[in-house]
């Protein structure tokens, strides 16, 4: 199998449970959520999306068969340091479309650990190190364990008691980023406070201006 990938970089992640953590991000091409085209924005079943995911012509991007992508993720690794877990956060778009059980095997052959940042409408295939689901409105989640919830807020339709009961080890609410993103912060600070099973998680990458 080829895998369509958009961009591959090294960077630190900068949301959630593992937000601060050198980590190399894997983009896949493709959402089952919207096309990635701005002219069909209208009709996309999630409308917020501010990520490029469409084509392949992002740093590193290309069409790959699992040992190639696998050994170019490892390349991207600061080896020499001798330092930290090799770290892959696999995301798009929607990873789950593309990432299977012989991809996940090439990137363990290569020592790294694989995190995957998904919508939650397909299952994921075994082998996954950490499993961080972002629900959004008007769909259908199948996937019901993991190990980061990380939701953002306010959604209409998807408001957080929805998800409360999923096995998750992490809660969290992110502002969404949008003209109104100071009262968004304000309104999920105060969601939190009130409903301690919630954490704050910031898009500190925008912060820092980072990719």
């Amino acid at each position: 199998m080829n895998y369509k990938i958009k961009e591959i970089y090294y960077t630190l992640q900068g949301e959630g449970a593992q937000s601060g953590r050198p980590a190399i991000f894997c983009r896949f091409t493709g959402c089952n959520l919207w096309s990635g085209r701005e002219e069909d924005r209208h009709k996309a079943i999630c409308q917020f999306c501010d990520t490029d995911f469409w084509g392949t012509d992002g740093e590193n991007g290309g069409k790959y068969s699992s040992k190639e992508l696998a050994e170019k993720v490892a390349s991207l690794w600061p080896i020499s340091l001798n330092i930290g877990k090799p770290y892959v956060v696999c995301t798009g778009g929607e990873p789950l479309l593309q990432l299977d059980e012989e991809l996940i095997a090439a990137f363990h052959e290569k020592n790294l650990e694989v995190a995957v940042e998904t919508n939650g409408t397909l299952p994921a295939p075994r082998g996954l190190d950490w499993i961080c689901m972002s629900p959004k409105a008007r769909t259908e989640i199948v996937l019901r364990k993991g190990n980061e919830l990380k939701l953002v807020y306010p959604q209409a339709g998807a408001e957080p008691e929805k998800y409360e009961d999923l096995d998750f080890d992490h809660f969290y609410l992110q502002p969404m980023d949008s003209p109104e993103q100071e009262q968004n912060i304000q309104l999920t600070m105060e969601y939190c406070l009130q409903n301690p099973k919630w954490s704050l998680s910031l898009q500190t990458h925008k912060i820092l201006d980072i990719p």
